[in-house]
Protein backbone atom coordinates (compact mmCIF):
# COMPACT_ATOMS: atom_id res chain seq x y z
CA UNK A 1 0.00 0.00 0.00
CA UNK A 2 1.28 3.42 -0.57
CA UNK A 3 1.78 5.81 1.93
CA UNK A 4 2.10 9.53 2.01
CA UNK A 5 5.44 10.18 1.94
CA UNK A 6 5.30 12.78 5.19
CA UNK A 7 3.42 10.66 7.27
CA UNK A 8 6.23 8.28 7.10
CA UNK A 9 8.82 10.76 8.64
CA UNK A 10 9.00 11.40 12.29
CA UNK A 11 10.64 13.90 14.66
CA UNK A 12 12.06 11.72 16.89
CA UNK A 13 13.35 13.27 19.94
CA UNK A 14 15.91 10.58 21.02
CA UNK A 15 17.97 10.53 23.79
CA UNK A 16 17.32 14.79 24.31
CA UNK A 17 14.13 14.07 24.64
CA UNK A 18 13.56 15.08 28.05
CA UNK A 19 14.91 18.44 27.29
CA UNK A 20 12.42 19.22 24.33
CA UNK A 21 11.26 22.16 26.95
CA UNK A 22 13.83 24.24 25.84
CA UNK A 23 13.93 26.33 22.78
CA UNK A 24 15.21 24.79 19.43
CA UNK A 25 17.73 27.33 18.89
CA UNK A 26 19.54 26.25 22.34
CA UNK A 27 21.44 23.04 22.14
CA UNK A 28 20.90 22.61 18.18
CA UNK A 29 20.85 25.60 16.05
CA UNK A 30 22.08 27.64 19.09
CA UNK A 31 22.36 31.55 17.39
CA UNK A 32 26.03 33.51 17.91
CA UNK A 33 25.23 37.47 16.99
CA UNK A 34 27.14 40.12 17.41
CA UNK A 35 30.35 40.66 15.45
CA UNK A 36 32.63 37.20 14.41
CA UNK A 37 35.25 37.03 17.65
CA UNK A 38 36.29 35.43 20.72
CA UNK A 39 33.22 37.74 22.86
CA UNK A 40 29.99 37.35 21.09
CA UNK A 41 26.31 36.81 22.43
CA UNK A 42 24.28 33.81 23.33
CA UNK A 43 20.83 34.23 24.38
CA UNK A 44 21.53 37.72 25.18
CA UNK A 45 24.54 36.89 26.97
CA UNK A 46 28.56 37.55 26.59
CA UNK A 47 30.71 34.43 26.08
CA UNK A 48 33.46 33.34 25.32
CA UNK A 49 33.37 31.47 21.99
CA UNK A 50 35.58 28.78 21.31
CA UNK A 51 33.67 26.91 18.33
CA UNK A 52 34.85 29.17 15.40
CA UNK A 53 36.65 28.02 12.42
CA UNK A 54 38.10 31.19 12.31
CA UNK A 55 41.62 29.97 12.63
CA UNK A 56 43.47 33.23 11.50
CA UNK A 57 41.43 35.41 13.06
CA UNK A 58 40.84 36.44 9.36
CA UNK A 59 36.77 37.24 10.14
CA UNK A 60 37.15 40.74 11.13
CA UNK A 61 40.37 41.67 9.97
CA UNK A 62 40.27 45.29 8.83
CA UNK A 63 42.17 44.21 5.57
CA UNK A 64 40.26 41.66 4.39
CA UNK A 65 36.88 43.86 5.51
CA UNK A 66 38.19 46.45 3.35
CA UNK A 67 38.62 44.31 0.53
CA UNK A 68 35.18 42.80 0.74
CA UNK A 69 33.39 45.75 1.38
CA UNK A 70 35.28 47.45 -1.81
CA UNK A 71 34.63 44.04 -4.10
CA UNK A 72 31.10 44.19 -3.17
CA UNK A 73 30.54 48.09 -3.65
CA UNK A 74 32.44 47.38 -7.44
CA UNK A 75 30.67 44.30 -8.75
CA UNK A 76 27.68 43.48 -5.99
CA UNK A 77 26.82 39.95 -5.49
CA UNK A 78 25.79 39.38 -8.92
CA UNK A 79 28.63 39.35 -10.85
CA UNK A 80 29.72 36.98 -12.54
CA UNK A 81 26.65 35.73 -14.17
CA UNK A 82 26.27 32.34 -15.35
CA UNK A 83 28.52 29.25 -14.42
CA UNK A 84 31.80 29.25 -14.97
CA UNK A 85 31.91 27.11 -18.57
CA UNK A 86 29.33 29.70 -19.90
CA UNK A 87 29.59 33.16 -18.90
CA UNK A 88 30.86 33.09 -15.55
CA UNK A 89 34.48 33.11 -16.23
CA UNK A 90 36.94 36.47 -15.49
CA UNK A 91 40.33 37.50 -14.67
CA UNK A 92 40.05 37.36 -11.25
CA UNK A 93 38.73 33.89 -10.80
CA UNK A 94 41.59 32.72 -13.16
CA UNK A 95 44.81 34.67 -10.78
CA UNK A 96 43.22 33.57 -7.63
CA UNK A 97 43.58 29.66 -9.24
CA UNK A 98 47.11 30.68 -10.27
CA UNK A 99 47.52 32.08 -7.03
CA UNK A 100 45.89 29.08 -4.96
CA UNK A 101 47.89 27.03 -7.03
CA UNK A 102 51.22 27.98 -6.05
CA UNK A 103 50.66 28.40 -2.38
CA UNK A 104 49.94 24.48 -2.28
CA UNK A 105 52.80 24.02 -5.01
CA UNK A 106 50.45 22.17 -7.73
CA UNK A 107 50.28 23.24 -11.10
CA UNK A 108 46.73 24.19 -11.60
CA UNK A 109 43.46 24.64 -9.43
CA UNK A 110 39.53 24.77 -9.78
CA UNK A 111 37.95 27.10 -7.66
CA UNK A 112 34.75 25.22 -6.44
CA UNK A 113 31.59 26.78 -5.02
CA UNK A 114 31.25 25.03 -1.64
CA UNK A 115 33.32 22.86 -0.12
CA UNK A 116 30.84 20.10 1.12
CA UNK A 117 29.57 19.52 -2.65
CA UNK A 118 32.98 21.05 -4.16
CA UNK A 119 34.54 16.91 -2.61
CA UNK A 120 31.74 14.87 -3.47
CA UNK A 121 31.65 16.34 -6.78
CA UNK A 122 34.92 15.68 -7.79
CA UNK A 123 34.86 12.16 -6.59
CA UNK A 124 32.05 11.82 -9.16
CA UNK A 125 33.70 13.13 -11.70
CA UNK A 126 37.14 11.03 -11.39
CA UNK A 127 35.48 7.21 -10.92
CA UNK A 128 33.36 5.17 -12.83
CA UNK A 129 32.13 1.19 -12.01
CA UNK A 130 35.24 -0.16 -13.04
CA UNK A 131 37.19 2.14 -10.47
CA UNK A 132 37.45 1.28 -6.70
CA UNK A 133 37.87 3.64 -3.62
CA UNK A 134 39.58 2.95 -0.98
CA UNK A 135 39.02 5.73 2.36
CA UNK A 136 39.59 6.35 6.02
CA UNK A 137 37.06 5.19 8.26
CA UNK A 138 36.81 8.84 9.77
CA UNK A 139 36.58 10.65 6.89
CA UNK A 140 34.13 13.81 6.67
CA UNK A 141 30.47 13.65 5.64
CA UNK A 142 31.41 15.22 2.56
CA UNK A 143 33.50 12.36 1.41
CA UNK A 144 31.36 9.95 2.61
CA UNK A 145 28.63 11.33 0.38
CA UNK A 146 31.00 11.32 -2.32
CA UNK A 147 31.56 7.76 -1.89
CA UNK A 148 28.35 6.12 -1.53
CA UNK A 149 27.81 8.15 -5.80
CA UNK A 150 30.16 5.82 -6.68
CA UNK A 151 29.11 3.23 -8.49
CA UNK A 152 31.79 0.62 -8.51
CA UNK A 153 33.54 -1.00 -5.44
CA UNK A 154 34.48 0.56 -2.29
CA UNK A 155 36.78 -0.51 0.42
CA UNK A 156 37.42 1.32 3.94
CA UNK A 157 40.27 0.81 6.45
CA UNK A 158 40.76 1.92 10.14
CA UNK A 159 41.73 4.92 10.88
CA UNK A 160 45.25 5.93 10.03
CA UNK A 161 45.66 1.92 9.73
CA UNK A 162 48.46 1.49 7.08
CA UNK A 163 48.74 -2.62 7.73
CA UNK A 164 44.91 -2.48 7.04
CA UNK A 165 45.15 -0.05 3.89
CA UNK A 166 47.58 -2.00 2.38
CA UNK A 167 45.41 -5.45 2.91
CA UNK A 168 42.49 -2.59 1.25
CA UNK A 169 44.75 -2.04 -1.45
CA UNK A 170 45.81 -5.60 -2.28
CA UNK A 171 41.61 -6.14 -2.52
CA UNK A 172 41.43 -3.30 -4.56
CA UNK A 173 44.35 -3.73 -7.08
CA UNK A 174 42.85 -7.31 -7.84
CA UNK A 175 39.31 -5.53 -8.45
CA UNK A 176 40.39 -3.26 -10.93
CA UNK A 177 42.93 -5.40 -12.92
CA UNK A 178 39.94 -7.64 -13.53
CA UNK A 179 38.01 -4.40 -14.63
CA UNK A 180 40.32 -2.49 -16.40
CA UNK A 181 39.66 0.18 -13.71
CA UNK A 182 42.20 2.41 -11.71
CA UNK A 183 42.27 2.81 -7.43
CA UNK A 184 41.54 6.34 -5.62
CA UNK A 185 42.83 6.85 -1.99
CA UNK A 186 41.01 9.18 0.23
CA UNK A 187 41.83 10.65 3.15
CA UNK A 188 42.11 13.84 5.21
CA UNK A 189 44.63 15.67 6.10
CA UNK A 190 43.47 17.04 9.32
CA UNK A 191 40.66 15.31 10.80
CA UNK A 192 38.10 17.95 12.32
CA UNK A 193 36.50 15.97 15.17
CA UNK A 194 39.99 14.40 17.11
CA UNK A 195 42.70 17.06 15.53
CA UNK A 196 44.51 13.81 13.96
CA UNK A 197 46.54 14.46 10.82
CA UNK A 198 46.43 11.87 8.21
CA UNK A 199 48.92 9.46 7.95
CA UNK A 200 49.85 10.75 4.70
CA UNK A 201 53.68 9.74 5.09
CA UNK A 202 53.09 6.66 5.23
CA UNK A 203 50.50 6.21 2.71
CA UNK A 204 52.65 7.83 0.20
CA UNK A 205 55.04 4.75 0.92
CA UNK A 206 52.59 2.50 0.26
CA UNK A 207 52.87 4.44 -3.39
CA UNK A 208 55.51 2.49 -4.22
CA UNK A 209 54.03 -0.56 -3.98
CA UNK A 210 50.53 0.12 -5.47
CA UNK A 211 49.36 1.78 -8.25
CA UNK A 212 47.11 4.46 -6.81
CA UNK A 213 45.99 8.07 -6.60
CA UNK A 214 45.70 10.35 -3.58
CA UNK A 215 42.62 12.85 -3.20
CA UNK A 216 43.85 14.48 0.54
CA UNK A 217 40.86 16.87 1.82
CA UNK A 218 42.68 19.43 3.89
CA UNK A 219 40.21 21.68 5.19
CA UNK A 220 41.16 22.11 8.73
CA UNK A 221 45.27 21.72 7.90
CA UNK A 222 45.45 24.66 5.12
CA UNK A 223 46.49 27.81 6.43
CA UNK A 224 47.27 26.29 9.96
CA UNK A 225 49.99 23.22 9.41
CA UNK A 226 53.41 23.35 7.41
CA UNK A 227 55.94 25.84 7.36
CA UNK A 228 54.39 28.15 5.00
CA UNK A 229 50.53 27.29 5.73
CA UNK A 230 50.51 25.06 2.87
CA UNK A 231 48.73 22.07 4.82
CA UNK A 232 49.57 18.82 6.08
CA UNK A 233 51.37 17.53 3.32
CA UNK A 234 54.32 20.30 3.38
CA UNK A 235 54.21 19.60 7.94
CA UNK A 236 55.02 15.86 6.74
CA UNK A 237 56.92 16.39 3.92
CA UNK A 238 54.64 15.12 0.92
CA UNK A 239 52.98 17.51 -0.45
CA UNK A 240 54.77 16.41 -3.99
CA UNK A 241 52.74 12.91 -3.41
CA UNK A 242 49.41 14.60 -3.26
CA UNK A 243 47.86 13.89 -6.51
CA UNK A 244 44.61 16.17 -5.77
CA UNK A 245 44.77 18.54 -2.85
CA UNK A 246 41.44 19.78 -1.25
CA UNK A 247 40.24 22.74 1.23
CA UNK A 248 37.35 24.67 1.97
CA UNK A 249 38.12 28.58 2.40
CA UNK A 250 35.36 28.74 5.28
CA UNK A 251 38.46 27.73 7.44
CA UNK A 252 41.57 29.55 8.03
CA UNK A 253 39.92 31.96 4.98
CA UNK A 254 36.56 32.91 7.13
CA UNK A 255 34.95 33.03 3.47
CA UNK A 256 33.14 30.87 1.71
CA UNK A 257 34.09 28.48 -1.50
CA UNK A 258 36.68 25.88 -2.09
CA UNK A 259 39.53 24.69 -4.46
CA UNK A 260 40.52 21.76 -5.77
CA UNK A 261 44.58 21.69 -6.73
CA UNK A 262 47.02 18.98 -8.66
CA UNK A 263 48.44 18.62 -12.20
CA UNK A 264 47.01 20.49 -15.29
CA UNK A 265 46.17 17.73 -17.39
CA UNK A 266 43.81 16.19 -14.44
CA UNK A 267 42.11 19.99 -13.69
CA UNK A 268 41.34 20.06 -17.03
CA UNK A 269 39.56 16.95 -17.11
CA UNK A 270 37.73 18.11 -13.61
CA UNK A 271 36.51 21.86 -15.46
CA UNK A 272 35.00 19.33 -17.89
CA UNK A 273 33.47 16.93 -15.99
CA UNK A 274 32.63 18.74 -12.17
CA UNK A 275 28.73 18.29 -12.44
CA UNK A 276 28.19 20.74 -9.37
CA UNK A 277 30.54 23.62 -11.16
CA UNK A 278 29.35 22.89 -14.98
CA UNK A 279 25.65 23.60 -13.43
CA UNK A 280 26.44 26.25 -11.08
CA UNK A 281 26.77 30.12 -11.00
CA UNK A 282 29.86 31.15 -10.68
CA UNK A 283 31.50 31.93 -7.39
CA UNK A 284 30.79 35.86 -6.72
CA UNK A 285 33.20 38.40 -7.40
CA UNK A 286 33.74 39.99 -3.96
CA UNK A 287 34.19 36.15 -2.72
CA UNK A 288 37.41 35.63 -5.21
CA UNK A 289 38.56 39.32 -4.63
CA UNK A 290 38.45 39.08 -1.09
CA UNK A 291 39.49 35.73 -1.31
CA UNK A 292 43.00 36.79 -2.66
CA UNK A 293 43.20 39.00 -0.24
CA UNK A 294 42.67 36.55 2.41
CA UNK A 295 45.30 34.42 0.74
CA UNK A 296 47.97 36.85 0.57
CA UNK A 297 47.63 37.60 3.95
CA UNK A 298 48.45 33.95 4.64
CA UNK A 299 51.79 34.35 2.39
CA UNK A 300 53.23 37.61 4.21
CA UNK A 301 52.05 37.65 7.66
CA UNK A 302 53.34 34.34 9.29
CA UNK A 303 52.67 35.73 12.85
CA UNK A 304 48.59 35.24 12.37
CA UNK A 305 49.65 31.22 12.09
CA UNK A 306 52.06 31.77 14.37
CA UNK A 307 49.81 33.85 16.86
CA UNK A 308 47.08 31.13 16.37
CA UNK A 309 50.07 28.48 17.77
CA UNK A 310 51.08 30.54 20.50
CA UNK A 311 47.04 30.22 21.81
CA UNK A 312 46.96 26.19 20.11
CA UNK A 313 49.92 25.40 22.80
CA UNK A 314 48.35 27.08 25.87
CA UNK A 315 45.48 25.44 26.10
CA UNK A 316 46.39 22.08 25.06
CA UNK A 317 49.62 22.21 27.00
CA UNK A 318 47.16 23.68 30.22
CA UNK A 319 44.18 21.20 29.73
CA UNK A 320 46.83 18.43 29.71
CA UNK A 321 48.44 19.77 32.67
CA UNK A 322 45.28 19.31 34.21
CA UNK A 323 44.52 15.96 33.23
CA UNK A 324 42.40 15.98 30.47
CA UNK A 325 42.67 13.67 27.59
CA UNK A 326 42.56 15.72 23.92
CA UNK A 327 42.97 11.77 22.16
CA UNK A 328 45.51 12.06 19.40
CA UNK A 329 45.61 16.08 18.23
CA UNK A 330 48.33 17.23 16.55
CA UNK A 331 46.46 20.63 15.06
CA UNK A 332 44.91 23.68 16.32
CA UNK A 333 41.57 20.93 16.77
CA UNK A 334 41.14 20.49 20.22
CA UNK A 335 38.82 17.76 21.45
CA UNK A 336 38.43 17.80 25.49
CA UNK A 337 37.04 14.36 26.35
CA UNK A 338 34.91 13.33 29.28
CA UNK A 339 33.34 10.08 29.98
CA UNK A 340 29.38 10.34 30.36
CA UNK A 341 26.10 9.78 28.32
CA UNK A 342 23.65 12.10 26.82
CA UNK A 343 22.03 13.80 29.69
CA UNK A 344 25.00 14.60 31.43
CA UNK A 345 26.81 16.36 28.49
CA UNK A 346 23.60 18.50 27.94
CA UNK A 347 23.79 19.62 31.97
CA UNK A 348 27.69 19.96 31.30
CA UNK A 349 27.15 21.90 28.06
CA UNK A 350 24.40 24.30 29.86
CA UNK A 351 26.76 24.91 32.87
CA UNK A 352 29.63 25.91 30.83
CA UNK A 353 27.31 28.20 28.81
CA UNK A 354 25.02 29.94 31.72
CA UNK A 355 27.40 29.79 34.78
CA UNK A 356 31.10 30.31 33.31
CA UNK A 357 29.85 32.19 29.78
CA UNK A 358 31.88 29.54 28.06
CA UNK A 359 30.42 28.75 24.20
CA UNK A 360 32.14 25.54 22.67
CA UNK A 361 30.33 22.65 20.50
CA UNK A 362 29.88 19.51 22.68
CA UNK A 363 29.47 16.45 20.54
CA UNK A 364 27.74 13.11 21.52
CA UNK A 365 26.55 9.74 20.09
CA UNK A 366 26.63 8.72 17.21
CA UNK A 367 29.72 10.70 16.64
CA UNK A 368 31.83 9.88 19.11
CA UNK A 369 30.70 6.53 21.19
CA UNK A 370 27.76 6.13 23.13
CA UNK A 371 29.81 6.24 26.49
CA UNK A 372 31.91 9.46 25.28
CA UNK A 373 31.04 13.20 26.09
CA UNK A 374 33.53 15.54 23.56
CA UNK A 375 34.02 19.32 23.97
CA UNK A 376 35.44 20.24 20.66
CA UNK A 377 37.98 23.94 21.23
CA UNK A 378 38.70 25.89 18.63
CA UNK A 379 41.62 27.99 19.26
CA UNK A 380 41.84 31.04 17.01
CA UNK A 381 44.37 33.84 16.56
CA UNK A 382 41.98 36.33 17.72
CA UNK A 383 41.82 34.62 20.72
CA UNK A 384 44.03 35.82 23.95
CA UNK A 385 45.75 34.12 26.75
CA UNK A 386 43.78 35.49 29.30
CA UNK A 387 40.75 33.88 27.65
CA UNK A 388 42.84 30.35 28.04
CA UNK A 389 43.40 30.70 31.40
CA UNK A 390 39.91 31.96 31.93
CA UNK A 391 38.93 28.58 30.11
CA UNK A 392 41.06 26.17 32.23
CA UNK A 393 39.58 27.14 35.09
CA UNK A 394 35.97 26.76 34.05
CA UNK A 395 37.14 23.12 32.41
CA UNK A 396 38.67 22.20 35.73
CA UNK A 397 35.57 23.05 37.42
CA UNK A 398 33.66 21.34 35.15
CA UNK A 399 35.24 18.21 35.41
CA UNK A 400 35.47 18.21 39.11
CA UNK A 401 31.36 18.77 39.21
CA UNK A 402 31.69 15.56 36.38
CA UNK A 403 33.11 13.25 38.98
CA UNK A 404 30.92 14.17 42.09
CA UNK A 405 28.07 13.06 39.69
CA UNK A 406 26.51 16.68 40.20
CA UNK A 407 25.44 16.25 36.37
CA UNK A 408 23.66 13.03 36.63
CA UNK A 409 20.44 14.66 38.25
CA UNK A 410 17.99 14.18 35.89
CA UNK A 411 17.20 18.09 36.42
CA UNK A 412 19.31 20.54 34.25
CA UNK A 413 21.75 22.15 36.28
CA UNK A 414 21.24 25.54 34.61
CA UNK A 415 17.63 25.40 35.08
CA UNK A 416 18.49 25.45 38.88
CA UNK A 417 19.95 28.79 38.90
CA UNK A 418 16.88 29.99 36.82
CA UNK A 419 18.04 29.50 33.36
Amino acid sequence: MVVDLFDKLRMEAGPLAKYSHLPDDYFFFPKLEGEIGPRMLFNGKEVLNWSLNNYLGLANHPEVRKADTEATAKYGLASPMGARMMSGNSVNHLEFEKQLASFVMKEDAMLLNFGYQGVFSTIDALVDRKDVIVYDAECHACIIDGVRLHLGKRFVFPHNNMENLEKQLQRATKIADENGGGILVITEGVFGMSGDMGDLKGIAELKKKYKFRLLVDDAHGFGTMGKTGAGAGEEQGVQDQIDLYFSTFAKSMASIGAFIAGDKRILKYLRYTTRSQIYAKSLPMPLVIGGMKRLELLRTRPELKNKLWTIVNAVQDGLREKGFYLGPTKSPVTPVLFKGGVGEAANMSMDLRENFHIFCSVVIYPVVPKDVIMFRIIPTAAHSLEDVQETLTAFAALKQKLDDGIYRREELVAVTKGV
